[in-house]
């Protein structure tokens, strides 16, 4: 248990039955009236963002959210499976996995998140290696400016990427943007 007084960016609790890590917060003492805690809440299985006051001295439940390193290893219809450093493997759905599969092929590694033993999302590396498989070609005369064009990533994501990269190149991008960063040689 933690009070609401003493509540910080990063905690995560359980509040409504829903597990919520604390984006912000803010100790209010107003001139007139009790104090309170002000706090902006981020659902940590759906995402949603929550504003929510708390009286100081509220009690609220700690949630503990376990991390483990986890590889890739396949896919079957609608199950991802994911295998940890004990060979046991984790099936996950498409909506668990939706964010990640963009910048994952088989045998990348991963962060899963579990709560109560269960998994509920999954997050692949910041910065990955992919090769292009579909581009456009660049136009002469067109590599002077930042123009951008579309490319086919061998995950299937489409990113933006400039004009002198080429298709089976093999390009780094952050994955908490989507961004192409640079190509590897």
């Amino acid at each position: 248990m933690v009070q609401a007084g003493d509540v910080r960016k990063g905690v995560t609790i359980e509040y409504n039955g829903n597990v919520y890590v604390v984006v912000d917060f803010q100790h209010v003492k107003p001139g007139k009236g009790a104090a309170f805690v002000r706090t902006r809440l981020k659902n940590v299985v759906t995402g949603a963002v929550l504003d929510q006051t708390f009286n100081p001295s509220e009690k609220l439940e700690n949630a503990h959210i376990e991390t483990k390193k986890m590889t890739y290893s396949y896919n079957d219809g609608d199950l991802y499976y994911f295998m940890d450093e004990e060979f046991n493997l984790t099936p996950l759905n498409h909506e668990q996995v939706e964010d990640a599969l963009r910048f994952i092929k088989e045998n990348d590694p991963v962060t899963v998140r579990f709560y109560k033993g269960n998994a509920f999302s999954v997050e692949c590396e910041n910065f990955v290696e992919l090769k292009i498989v579909s581009a456009e070609p660049g136009v002469r005369g067109n590599t002077a400016t930042n123009a951008t064009k579309k490319a086919v990533l061998e995950t299937g994501a489409e990113i933006q990427v400039p004009m002198f990269v080429e298709e089976g190149e093999t390009i780094r991008v952050d994955t908490r943007t989507g961004e192409y960063m640079e190509r590897v040689k």
